[in-house]
Parts: structure tokens; sequence; C-alpha cells
């Protein structure tokens, strides 16, 4: 069998298998990632998620050193929420961004990796493999960019032309010789409406993105969200979407091809109290399926307490004030601090002074002590 006979063989059982988009590159180095890393250590813009070896990030070889193919994937997601239930006025929700809809993206694609890799076995057994999603060495979008998956979009995202950025990425290094594809030409051009709509300023540039300042990540951290991101995060439990729903070539997009992404409006538009009050046990029935799980329900809780503040939800003053006197996380604590000095009514001031005399914490005590003297100045 010829190479160009085996890659028409695996893009067709790609099909099969409800891979949406598939692409081939070569092992070779990936230096322009590697100044942009080097670069973006330099800025303290990384998040601390990433693989902190910036060589095994551009090296392909490093991680399997006979290895010539990286054959990238793309599963394609849903941008509407069908029967989606309303946040109202006594009855407020919060919302998990759209790539955490459905089942855990991770789980799903490397089920369609160990498909790919079984077929490439059974077609050519002295074959080596090695799959991975998100959480691999490699850069997902670099990968996939070379690969002619799509174009690296201003909003850091791979952007194709039959999905928008509405897609999952992974990929596979393989010891098999497969003709590579071609690069998508850049077709962002002068288009800047993700940078400007980015809420917190993170989007430094078209293609630069300060991790610290992305509201995507910012719900996942465990610890207190700093003051001047909390309103901006609204009603988010986690993630954010404002770079990919401004972005003109995601109008229209909305593909709903693979029944695990299908998402559960009251999983991921849930009510906001309930998550409050809600067990280890029921959080991880109800949410573990889903990517937005995976940091845990403090992350998930802390966001929740903040969108109530931010909506100076008055129906959850009762919850918060018992989570500002009983909760044993200093997190949700002074988070509940500032959620019930905004929504300031005579309950919710009374028992930040009350806290105040028994609270043990001293970044508690500053969270109240910061709402109090907001009142004062009132």
């Amino acid at each position: 069998m010829t190479g160009e006979e085996l890659k028409e063989k695996i893009i067709a059982y790609s099909k099969e298998i409800g891979i949406d988009k598939i692409g081939f590159t070569s092992t070779d180095p990936f230096l322009t990632l590697k100044d942009r890393l080097i670069e973006q250590q330099r800025l303290n813009y990384q998040s601390g998620f990433e693989e902190p070896d910036i060589d095994k990030r551009v090296t392909p070889k490093r991680l399997l050193p006979e290895a010539k193919t990286i054959i990238a994937i793309a599963l394609a997601y849903p941008s509407k929420l069908e029967n989606a239930p309303k946040s109202t006025k006594g009855d407020r929700r919060g919302l998990f961004c759209r790539a955490s809809w459905g089942e855990d993206y991770h789980r799903v694609l490397q089920d369609r990796l160990d498909k790919l890799e079984a077929y490439i076995a059974e077609l050519v057994p002295e074959a080596r493999c090695q799959s991975m999603v998100d959480t691999g060495e490699l850069s997902d979008r670099a990968v996939a960019e070379r690969a002619g998956i799509g174009w690296s979009g201003k909003n850091c995202a791979i952007i194709t032309p039959e999905f928008g950025s509405y897609v999952y990425l992974g990929e596979m290094i393989t010891t098999l010789s497969l003709e590579p594809d071609n690069e998508i030409t850049d077709q962002c051009g002068t288009c800047n409406k993700c940078v400007d709509a980015c809420p917190t300023d993170a989007l430094v540039q078209g293609g630069q993105l300060d991790a610290n300042k992305c509201i995507a990540f910012l719900t996942q951290t465990k610890d207190f969200l700093p003051e001047r991101y909390r309103k901006k995060i609204g009603n988010r439990l986690y993630g954010c979407d404002t770079c990919q729903t401004v972005c003109p070539e995601n109008k229209g997009m909305d593909h709903h091809n693979h029944e695990e992404f299908e998402p559960d409006p009251e999983v991921v538009k849930p009510q906001l109290l309930p998550l409050l009050t809600i067990s280890n046990r029921e959080f991880k029935e109800k949410y573990g399926p889903i990517a937005g799980s995976w940091r845990g329900k403090k992350p998930i809780q802390r966001n929740a307490v903040i969108a109530l503040g931010t909506y100076k939800a008055e129906e959850g003053v009762e919850t918060l004030v018992y989570l500002l006197n009983n909760d044993p996380r200093p997190v949700i604590r002074g988070s509940a601090a500032w959620s019930l000095g905004q929504i300031a009514t005579d309950e919710a001031v009374q028992a930040l002074e009350h806290a105040h005399r028994q609270e043990t914490s001293e970044k508690v005590i500053e969270e109240i002590d910061y709402m109090l003297e907001e009142f004062s100045v009132k």
C-alpha cells in the first residue's frame, strides 16, 4: 500500500467514526510557536495550566523519537442551546460556556483517536502512535493550524471554514510517513471584533492572550477573584464565549453532529441558588460528566455567589448570609461578603456587621471591611 492510499483509507475511516475534519502535518519542530511561548513566559501571560517545558510543546519527536507524521482531528460542537430556560428576577441562572456542553470532550475525542489508532494498527501493525487531547504536551492549535484544519484567529482559536471556531481539537503522533496537508490562509484580515469585545482586555492584540485576564481562565481558578473582574464575569460559571460569539466567521454556525455534545439545558444553564448548597455527591452526579466540572465545585460555587451579587439578587440574601457565617472555605465566605455588599439590603448590611465581629480570616475581613466602607461612603 502506498502512502497516498494509506492516507485516503485513514481519511475515509475518520468520517465513518464521526471525525468532522482531519489533517496531516510533519513532526518538524514548531519554531515560530517556540518564539511565541518564550515571549508569553517573559510577559507572564501564561495560565499555569500549560506544560511548563517549552521544548516538549514544540518538538514532537521528544514524545515519539521515530515519529514522522502528526494527524490532527476536529469535532464540531453546537453553538445554540435549544429550549434554554430564562434567567429571570427571582430565579437567576448561571451559564457554562459552549465548550462544556454535553459529555466531556476529552473523553469523546479520545474515543475517536483510540478507534483511529486501532484502525491504523490493522493496516500497519508495526506503526506506533501516541494520541492526546488538550492535556498533552503539544499545542493543539499549532498542530491543527499546520495540518490545515483551520487558521489561528485573532481570538486565539482555530477557525475552520466549515464549522467556525466551534470545534474541539486532538492529535496523534505516528511513525507513519504521510503527505502533509497545506495550511489555510489567515482569513481574519482587518477584523478586530474579538479583540475589541473582550470584557477584560485579555486579548492584548490579535493572536496574543494574557491568560491571567481571560475570563475563561479566571472562572477556573480556586482563589479569590480580583475585585476588578467580578462584575465582568457576570453569570458565567465556567468559561467565556464572547470572542467566539462576535466572530463573523461563526455567524450561522450551529452544528449538531454528535449526540454526546447535546447539552442538558438544566445542567449548562442552571439555577444559581441550588448550586450554593449542593453536596459533593450531587455535584458529581449532575456536573461530573461535563468538561466544566474538572476543577471541582468550589470555583463553580464561588462564581455562582458572585453572579448573585452582580444580579443584585435579593432572593439570594438568606443563603449568602448562611455561607458567610458557616462555610468553612474563606473564598466562599469572602465572595459571599462581596455579593451581600452588592445586594445591599438592610439584612445584608446587618449580616456583614455581625460577620465582622466573628470572622477570623484576614482576607475575608478585608472583603467585609471593603463593603462596609462602601456603605459608609454612601
